[in-house]
């Protein structure tokens, strides 16, 4: 009970912040704990880092601190994808910050996940099918319309699947404006905040990373021989868990 209390809070002070960045103004302290309620101080450490945690990976929005010992913030939204005027819904909150989720999920089955694989991965971010989110709007709509006709993702069913399966895949865009870099960084601060969530997929992908430096450095010293093949890891789908 004291968890979903939590959580609760938690979600009140996220709503909080998103209109005080959809009006520009700061984040004081003292508002933000009266918005959950002062008898909560002792945990507003841990209410803000969750919930700022959130809204990063949901909304693409860092929070940064613009009065010292952490009396104000502000929201920062720092997405870089290509601007075309369909980023941000009609209450100036960006909706293009669940992107970099979707394209990482999608990356952790080898650039094509099953959609309930998916879905399991935005739940374990508080982004629920079938909920109508006071600021997201119709997520499902999001993903499998909005981000397609923008060819950010690629939304289809499985041929001769019985009954009817979908599948998420990169689109050119996402090819285009992002990149491995931006995908790992994501998923470390996940699997740092979500331990729950299966992350093989990255682990892979550190080892080869690390392959390759050590292959370019002994490139670059002039150092001889064979190097060892990679061994091709087979991926733990969340859905298996």
């Amino acid at each position: 009970m004291q968890m979903d209390l939590m959580t609760r809070k938690m979600g009140i002070l996220m709503e909080y912040m998103l209109l005080k960045y959809i009006v520009q103004q700061p984040l004081k302290r003292g508002e933000m704990l009266k918005a959950i309620n002062k008898r909560f101080k002792e945990h507003f450490p841990e209410i803000l880092k969750k919930a700022s945690y959130r809204l990063d990976v949901v909304f693409g929005l860092e929070l940064k601190e613009v009065l010292p010992h952490g009396q104000a913030y502000e929201l920062v939204s720092k997405l870089d994808f290509e601007d075309d005027g369909s980023r941000f819904n009609e209450l100036g909150v960006p909706t293009r910050g669940i992107l970099i989720a979707l394209l990482s999920v999608i990356y952790l089955n080898n650039y094509c996940a099953a959609e309930e694989d998916v879905w399991y991965f935005l739940n374990a971010l508080g982004v629920y099918d079938a909920i109508i989110h006071v600021f997201f709007g119709d997520i499902r709509k999001l993903i499998t319309e909005d981000l397609v006709q923008e060819k950010y993702l690629v939304y289809h069913q499985v041929p001769n699947s019985d009954p009817p399966s979908y599948q998420f895949l990169w689109g050119p865009k996402a090819y285009a404006e992002t990149s491995k870099m931006k995908v790992m960084d994501f998923l470390a601060k996940t699997r740092e905040a979500l331990p729950g969530v299966c992350l093989s997929r990255y682990e892979q992908a550190l080892i080869e990373e690390e392959e390759e430096v050590q292959a370019a450095a002994a490139v670059k010293s002039g150092t001889k021989g064979k190097t060892k093949g990679r061994t091709k890891t087979k991926l733990i789908h969340p859905t298996h868990m």
